[in-house]
């Protein structure tokens, strides 16, 4: 079993789309996330690249990947940012990602 999972009666997943609209090739570099778990606390998760990948966008490219996140209540929020470098220049900066609302199925009823 998944570390991740210890503890965790819910898990969500999420989508995420990344464009680059900007004139130069980029690098996702590191994701950081925020976590609300419902009423059990807030944490934060940070690591290199996503899913395993540190992809290069070209100007107008786009990637996307899903994944998830458990909790150990059954309603949560997530947010963050990704850290990305100008592939040229190496110069870092970081784009956020706005919060997302963790709810099961049921509960939009």
């Amino acid at each position: 079993m998944d570390q991740r999972l210890s503890g965790a009666s819910y898990v969500f997943s999420y989508h995420i789309t990344i464009v680059n609209r900007s004139t130069h090739t980029v690098q996702l570099l590191r994701r950081h996330w925020f976590i609300t778990d419902g009423l059990f606390g807030e944490r934060e998760v940070e690591g290199e690249g996503v899913i395993g990948q540190q992809p290069k966008l070209k100007p107008g490219e786009k990637f996307e990947y899903e994944s998830w996140c458990p909790l150990s209540g059954d309603y949560g929020t997530m947010n963050g940012f990704f850290t990305f470098c100008e592939v040229q220049s190496r110069d870092e900066f970081e784009v956020d990602v706005p919060a997302m609302v963790l709810l099961p199925k049921f509960a939009l009823n």
